[in-house]
């Protein structure tokens, strides 16, 4: 395997205000609470709120599109949290990650609109006055909150960005954690169960010798940002949930160029590497069907 250029490790920056939703867009129960509350539906969804994940998926898709468009050296993280709130909230969706409650007791609520994880950075990066320089990959995770016809639901999707030239490793690393995904999300099938996902990604990811995350998974997805389906992505025989129709979730592997351990900043949000090697994750939300995966979250 290459090795990495050399680069100074991410740190962080300054936060600007959170951003306001206009009153008349509906919000997640957990923005008023103020806490996570709990799902009680169950795994498959019906119809309507379906057709709900559905265009919030879609929605989701293309503030994502619209974000990736903005990467280049010289914006800053914060700049691409603009361009995603801008977006969601034009077309009347709440930004779900936007005073999401914190992972544990004593973390505040998420203070932006969308997710930047830069180089190092696994996952839960937060939007700040960090500049993004040649070179570097940043991924952007976004979720959208849409009210359809009194039914809301949230839609899921993160893709990873590569930041104008970087070097040949980082770029296949990406190119092969987009892969990974896809491999995982070609297996699902009813009757099968989710733990083939994980198999799947992880057999792939072995043959490059690329860390595979497994302390961050996949989840289920609709009314609730998370619901209390768990989809590793890594070879687990501890998670054998049945694949049905009707159900949503996300696929959404995180790869590294070192070990899938990692850290947290004090935050509470920031997970990066403990060996600081560079990772890449892609996410789609997936519906089951009677005869397999249909992509919610991709764009024609």
């Amino acid at each position: 395997m290459q090795t990495t250029v050399h680069r100074e490790p991410v740190v962080a920056g300054a936060l600007s205000p959170m951003r306001t939703v206009p009153g008349h867009i509906r919000r997640p129960d957990y923005v008023n609470a103020k806490r996570k509350v709990a799902y009680t539906g169950g795994n498959v969804l019906d119809a309507a709120m379906i057709q709900s994940v559905r265009r919030a998926s879609t929605l989701a898709a293309r503030a994502l599109h619209a974000v990736g468009e903005a990467v280049r050296p010289g914006v800053t993280t914060d700049d691409l949290d603009t361009v995603g709130h801008d977006f969601l909230v034009e077309h009347g969706a709440y930004p779900s990650t936007l005073g999401y409650p914190g992972p544990t007791a004593g973390v505040a609520p998420f203070p932006k609109s969308l997710c930047t994880s830069v180089n190092e950075v696994i996952c839960h990066g937060i939007p700040d006055s960090t500049v993004l320089r040649e070179g570097d990959i940043v991924n952007v995770d976004i979720t959208a909150y849409l009210d359809t016809d009194g039914i809301a639901a949230h839609g899921d999707t993160n893709a990873t960005f590569m930041v104008g030239e970087v070097s040949e490793d980082v770029r296949l690393l990406v190119e092969r954690t987009h892969e990974a995904m896809m491999r995982g999300i070609k297996v699902i099938a009813p009757g099968r169960r989710v733990n083939v996902i994980g198999r799947a990604i992880e057999k792939y990811a072995l043959r490059f010798g690329y860390g595979d995350v497994r302390d961050f998974c996949g989840h289920g997805v609709g009314p609730a940002f998370h619901t209390g389906l768990v989809i590793p992505h890594y070879d687990s025989p501890d998670h054998t949930t049945l694949i049905e129709p009707g159900m949503v979730f996300t696929v959404e592997p995180m790869l590294t160029r070192g070990r899938y351990e990692h850290e947290m900043w004090r935050d509470g949000w920031t997970a990066v590497t403990k060996d600081r090697s560079i990772t890449a994750q892609f996410e789609h939300t997936i519906l089951v069907t009677e005869t397999g995966p249909e992509i919610l979250t991709q764009l024609p």
